[in-house]
């Protein structure tokens, strides 16, 4: 009997557990089904993207907006900036793209151009709209003893708890000459006057701080004449600063990490500093009292711009018109969504000396005089 019992219990059981695998068999199909019908919804969009803004077009909430509210679901391929406006544009199973999203306004500008087939630059697409869609100035990073020498040289002036560099000229020139950081009062520093800065002939962000220094040179204004004319002073400066690191990554960490001592002075861009304060807010409290942001007067913009090949190109164009999204970009990212002021507080990201606006500006060289900048510093 009891045998019996037993073997009746072990039979409720199995017919038990073959139900409940049958149930939850069928609610994760249809979870999927249900996944799957939400993404047929979604239309596609291919972007041939260029570096810098990776957390960014990475970020979760980013995303999901994109799929909610525009319906969009965004596939990123990425491309070196160089390779991007003279290669063939071709995704690899052979598809175009809707778009390119570029790191500088000097590559969509050269894009807006015939390709050059002596130099076999592949055809373009004719581009449907396109322009400027995340900024972030360049900026000189320092430290507090440092910035009080400056200011007392008359080469910094402090502006409603912004620094700013009034007198580029002359700092241009206490480097060139060799002047030491004794020579302003630093005994405490070794060496000559320096600003750190990364490669101009490996590093994008570099090729764009040497065209504003050429820039400076040349009175705000590069023409055919004066870059012939500045190139060697350049270059000069160029072989003054030594050993240089490849990304700004790198320089920007080397900078945190060995203080003043280390790097007295760094350029890099304005977002670094809020994406370093949003990442790591322990990290950022034990040095935000002694860094210093210096915005050189003229500075240049770094601008990542779109290029929309399609009319799904032109949807994932329009997202960046979206407050939450601009938001997101400024306060976690710190790209600057409009060039100037923007739809962004600067209060909210809590670093002081940041301002709301940035005025004094050069424009971007072409594409043309930075190859010639960079081949010049190569010889």
């Amino acid at each position: 009997m009891n045998k019996k019992i037993l073997g009746f219990a072990i039979l409720v059981i199995l017919i038990f557990v073959i139900i409940g695998i049958k149930f939850f068999t069928d609610n994760s199909i249809e979870e999927n089904n249900i996944s799957k019908n939400e993404n047929e919804n979604l239309i596609d969009v291919t972007v041939a993207v260029g570096g810098g803004k990776e957390d960014f077009i990475a970020d979760e909430r980013v995303n999901q907006i994109m799929k909610d509210k525009y319906g969009i679901n965004v596939i990123y391929d990425s491309w070196s900036n160089g390779k991007i406006v003279k290669e063939p544009l071709v995704r690899k199973d052979g598809s175009s793209y809707d778009l390119m999203f570029c790191s500088d306004q000097r590559f969509l500008d050269y894009y807006r151009l015939a390709p050059n087939k002596v130099k076999n630059e592949a055809d373009r697409y004719p581009i449907l709209q396109g322009g400027l869609t995340l900024n972030t100035p360049i900026v000189i990073y320092s430290w507090d003893k440092v910035v009080d020498s400056l200011v007392a040289e008359g080469i910094v002036t402090e502006e409603n708890g912004t620094f700013f560099i009034t007198d580029m000229d002359k700092l241009l020139n206490y480097i060139l000459e060799g002047k030491k950081w004794s020579d302003i009062g630093l005994d405490m520093l070794y060496g000559n006057i320096n600003i750190a800065s990364t490669d101009p002939v490996t590093s994008s962000p570099g090729a764009t701080y040497y065209g504003l220094l050429l820039s400076i040179m040349s009175g705000g204004s590069v023409t055919e004449n004066n870059l012939e004319e500045n190139l060697p002073k350049l270059k000069e400066f160029y072989e003054k600063s030594g050993y240089m690191n490849n990304t700004p990554a790198d320089l920007f960490e080397k900078y945190l990490k060995t203080g003043m001592g280390g790097e007295p002075m760094i350029v890099d861009y304005e977002k670094s500093i809020i994406e370093f304060a949003t990442s790591n807010p322990d990290g950022f409290n034990q040095v935000k009292d002694s860094i210093r942001i210096l915005y050189p007067s003229p500075t240049i913009w770094n601008s990542h711009c779109i290029a929309t090949f399609t009319d799904n190109g032109n949807i994932y164009s329009s997202v960046f018109e979206d407050s939450e999204i601009g938001q997101i970009a400024w306060e976690k990212y710190g790209f600057r969504t409009g060039v100037g002021s923007g739809n962004y507080d600067v209060s909210k990201v809590g670093i002081p000396g940041i301002p709301q606006t940035i005025t004094k500006t050069v424009s971007s060289l072409k594409m043309s005089m930075y190859d010639r900048l960079i081949e010049y510093l190569s010889n």
